[in-house]
């Protein structure tokens, strides 16, 4: 199939400079053809001139001419119906401009001419003189001006102006423009036409803004085929746009990378606007990287935008593609894995890389201030990085994603998140800011289109309110894309799985593994991670990370300052905790005391034994029997450390990363410690960047005590 296609591309050359024969007489009837073409508009005056008067002038006097009195009357008739009829061409003829003044003059004269010279001709005959001279010479003047017209309008240019008194004359009653002056019609000669708007009398450019879907109804193209932007240093003008033809919808072919190998900051080409320009962006060249949101309804075209945009970052170096998609696991994008540095397709691995990134954007922050960077460039040791989420608000919390939105920017981390619908409940307003590029496709209501694009956007009558009906139409702003395309439709390409698939294949040379310092950053998540693309250091699929050996214990000196000295019933430090997490802790606190309350007292409340805690060491005897116990060894400090880290190594290599510090009791009991000393370790471990405390007990493990670091 794909040789096929090959084929046929090769046998339909685009562009070529080679002048090809044109029908059966070759080049020289095409030539004659076509200076008969350009030169038949302006025969047509001299040939109405040549033919109509004569014939009319003969017709009315063999009629009427031959009686004095039928002439008589029938010439009387005739220089009042040419009266009429030239009052009839005088209001008939627009001229609510300088050129429109001129044209309903030359047409009144024209029409009082020709009815004058038939009035005589009816009495006196049309072939006599002075008659006839008349009509020679005043036609061929009459000629003659309107092919001066013609070459006036023809190459007018931008001095020509058409208003509402032209084209739009019979739609200004309708559509409420008549405060607004339309100049400068130009047709681009693929499918849209622009002309410069301007308003009077006290009317606005948003007034007119407003009505373009009254305009898209009377002139029968689709709503989004009208746009009307203000202009930014005149507030009384504007500019329409009107796409009068759709050069789209026999779909856009996907465009190849030129070369493998191109940096990250070297234009994609996603696809086509609809005067046929080509759709670039260049998020990691701009002058500020703009995190991306997609929007659109299922079948709206987001996948196949999604497919074109990583496909061209797989082809490239120096850049790495994280690709969260939950929902749909390898449905969209599995043809294409292997170009993946990380797919996650389960949400418990997908939290695990939220919540790795910003202790990976801290670490390529303090990278790129060793290189004395500002913000990343392709000089940096470090890679460019892609995070592609799908359906983003199922897989974390909005102050989270915010907070990796702001940090990441800087560092050369382009997030992307792709969702249906980004109202609050969805996206928060926060993280909505710090997504300020956007490509929105079809929605089902025209309002959601507000939480995607920006206001003077939708404003201006860009809205993709086509819900899956148009797939892969869209508007798109931000990332390099120029502030006056942003009101242009677009149309992302088509793709081909095998096509797509052989082309990161072929990539998989040019790519370049994850830098060093942000997958040191990304720790155990990263390193565990259940897929491995290839590149140009790992050819072939890999299949799971390997066992972690294990080393000597290290030796974690104590921190200075530890408390030792507290309840064996507190599992964290309050001083750590958030109002939400003491919140939390308070209301567990009154659970536990509900439910002791609810516990019988003590049967035997005078025994010797019942001032004894479960958390007291353990009397040497009991005084009621013979039974001793026999006093065991205490481990060492450092001996205890190493029970503690040998569990952690164990979860480790079992892929558990996740823990609550009740997890470690059995570990605690066993170095014969207390919940206190626990806590401890755990503050130590976290200082150490072994683990890190995600919340009130909550913690993540980085990498395992037992790794060399």
């Amino acid at each position: 199939m794909a040789r096929r296609k090959g084929q046929a591309a090769a046998a339909a050359p685009v562009n070529t400079t080679e002048i090809v024969p044109v029908g059966k007489g070759g080049f020289l009837g095409h030539l004659v053809g076509h200076l008969a073409g350009k030169a038949l508009p302006y025969l047509s005056p001299w040939a109405a001139t040549a033919t109509l008067p004569p014939l009319a002038g003969w017709a009315t006097n063999s009629m009427w001419g031959d009686a004095p009195l039928s002439a008589g009357l029938a010439s009387a008739a005739l220089a009042v119906g040419g009266a009429g009829l030239s009052a009839v061409a005088w209001k008939a003829t627009p001229a609510s401009t300088g050129y429109g003044k001129f044209r309903r003059a030359q047409a009144t004269a024209s029409v009082a001419a020709g009815m004058g010279w038939l009035t005589c001709a009816t009495a006196a005959g049309p072939f006599g003189h002075p008659v006839m001279d008349a009509w020679l010479i005043g036609g061929g003047l009459m000629a003659a001006s309107w092919n001066v017209r013609q070459l006036l309008r023809n190459g007018a240019s931008g001095d020509v102006e058409e208003t509402n008194g032209g084209g739009l004359a019979a739609l200004a009653d309708a559509i409420g423009w008549e405060k607004v002056k339309v100049k400068n019609p130009k047709g681009s000669g693929k499918g849209t036409v622009k002309a410069d708007v301007e308003v009077t009398g006290g009317a606005t450019v948003p007034d007119v803004q407003a009505t373009t879907a009254k305009v898209a109804a009377a002139l029968h193209v689709p709503p989004s085929g009208v746009i009307v932007t203000p202009d930014p240093e005149n507030g009384a003008f504007g500019t329409l746009s009107m796409r009068v033809a759709d050069l789209l919808k026999d779909g856009v072919p996907f465009a190849s990378p030129i070369a493998l190998g191109l940096l990250p900051t070297e234009p994609i080409p996603v696809g086509l606007y609809a005067d046929g320009e080509a759709w670039l962006i260049n998020p990691f060249d701009a002058d500020i990287l703009q995190h991306l949101l997609v929007m659109g309804v299922t079948g709206a075209g987001k996948s196949e935008f999604a497919r074109t945009v990583l496909t061209h970052f797989m082809c490239r170096r120096k850049v790495s593609v994280f690709l969260v998609d939950v929902a749909k696991g390898r449905q969209t994008v599995g043809h294409i894995k292997d170009g993946l540095d990380w797919f996650v397709t389960e949400t418990k691995e997908a939290k695990r890389l939220l919540k790795a990134l910003p202790g990976a954007i801290k670490a390529r922050g303090d990278v790129l201030a060793d290189e004395g960077l500002d913000q990343w460039t392709p000089d940096s040791s470090l890679n460019a990085v892609v995070v592609w989420l799908e359906e983003a608000a199922d897989l974390t919390d909005f102050d989270e994603l915010d907070k990796i939105a702001r940090a990441a920017r800087s560092v050369g981390i382009w997030l992307v998140v792709s969702l249906q619908r980004a109202t609050w409940t969805n996206v928060s307003t926060d993280v909505r800011a710090n997504l300020q590029a956007t490509a929105c496709f079809g929605v089902d209501d025209p309002g959601d289109a507000s939480f995607c694009l920006p206001d003077s956007v939708t404003g201006a009558g860009a809205i993709p309110g086509w819900g899956s009906d148009r797939p892969g139409y869209a508007f798109s702003t931000g990332m390099g894309i120029p502030q006056e395309r942003w009101t242009t439709e677009v149309r992302s390409a088509l793709t081909d799985r095998e096509f797509l698939a052989a082309l990161v294949t072929a990539a998989a040379a040019v790519r370049d593994p994850l830098d060093d310092a942000t997958a040191a950053a990304l720790g155990q998540a990263y390193a565990q991670r259940s897929h491995r693309g290839t590149n140009r250091t790992t050819p072939g699929v890999q299949g799971a990370a390997p066992a972690v050996a294990a080393s000597a214990p290290a030796a974690l000196a104590p921190i200075p300052g530890a408390v030792t000295d507290r309840s064996a019933y507190v599992l964290e430090d309050d001083a750590d905790m958030s109002e939400i997490e003491e919140a939390a802790a308070v209301e567990f606190e009154e659970a536990r005391a509900e439910i002791l309350g609810a516990i019988p007292g003590d049967p035997e409340p005078d025994a010797d034994y019942a001032h004894l805690r479960l958390e007291d060491d353990v009397p040497a005897a009991d005084p009621d029997t013979e039974m001793s116990f026999a006093e065991q060894d205490r481990p060492s400090t450092e001996e205890a450390r190493h029970i503690l880290c040998v569990e952690l190594d164990g979860w480790v290599r079992q892929g558990r990363l996740e823990f609550e510090p009740a997890d470690l009791i059995p570990a605690t009991v066993a170095a014969g410690r207390k919940r206190p000393w626990m806590q401890n370790e755990l503050k130590r471990l976290a200082e150490m960047g072994v683990i890190r405390r995600d919340g009130h007990g909550d913690y993540t493990i980085l990498q395992s005590p037992l790794q060399p670091a």
